[in-house]
């Protein structure tokens, strides 16, 4: 991996961000810096547990998504934990909540920022051409993450004020069921009653 990059922080956080996101492309080290950038504006640490939650206006499908993988790397919010949801908006933007201050902030990849790498970028115009991440020419793919760690952020990036959040995250259960159909244990909100049965969700036909 021939990219350099002087702050180690973002040089660790990149190296567990490619393996974890599984090929090297602009955009997850781009949402590495907008969550980094989130952090430092909360005054806030990343999460071990669920001291954050993140709403991510990224969806599928569309060019750039790897964004969201290179947030949740930086700021500790993910599936598994719970802390991450996707609103589906079809956007480069999340939305940070840190739990324990009562604060939020939202921050966007800036949308001239966006449209000039879709019309510009040669890493772009490969994967136009339906080549996969992973093969597309290495020089140009390093370029293209250099380009992106070296830019100001402020030429990247909007960000709202802090504000306070009344957001409550869901709370977790241990409280689990299993079903009468299939055999396999389901946690209590996704149960289904019928008939005084529990069932879950596939097997209970609603």
């Amino acid at each position: 991996m021939n990219i350099q990059i002087e702050d180690q922080e973002l040089k660790e956080l990149f190296e567990h961000g490619v393996f974890f996101h599984g090929h090297i492309c602009p955009a997850m080290p781009l949402g590495l810096k907008a969550g980094l950038l989130a952090l430092r504006k909360l005054e806030t640490q990343r999460a071990q547990d669920k001291e954050l939650f993140l709403f991510s206006e990224t969806a599928e499908g569309h060019a750039m998504a790897c964004f969201l993988d290179g947030v949740m790397m930086a700021t500790g919010c993910t599936y598994g934990k719970g802390n991450c949801q996707k609103l589906r908006f079809g956007k480069l933007a999340f939305t940070l909540i840190d739990l324990s201050q009562r604060k939020e902030i939202r921050l966007q990849v800036k949308g001239d920022f966006i449209l000039k790498a879709l019309e510009t970028s040669p890493f772009i115009a490969q994967r136009k051409e339906g080549i996969p991440p992973q093969k597309v020419d290495p020089r140009i793919a390093s370029q293209a993450v250099e380009k992106i760690l070296s830019l100001p952020e402020e030429e990247i990036f909007l960000w709202s004020e802090i504000k306070e959040t009344k957001f409550l995250p869901p709370r977790g259960t241990f409280e689990a069921y299993r079903c009468v159909r299939c055999g396999e244990a389901v946690f209590a909100p996704w149960v289904r009653v019928k008939e005084g049965k529990f069932y879950c969700l596939p097997c209970s036909g609603y």
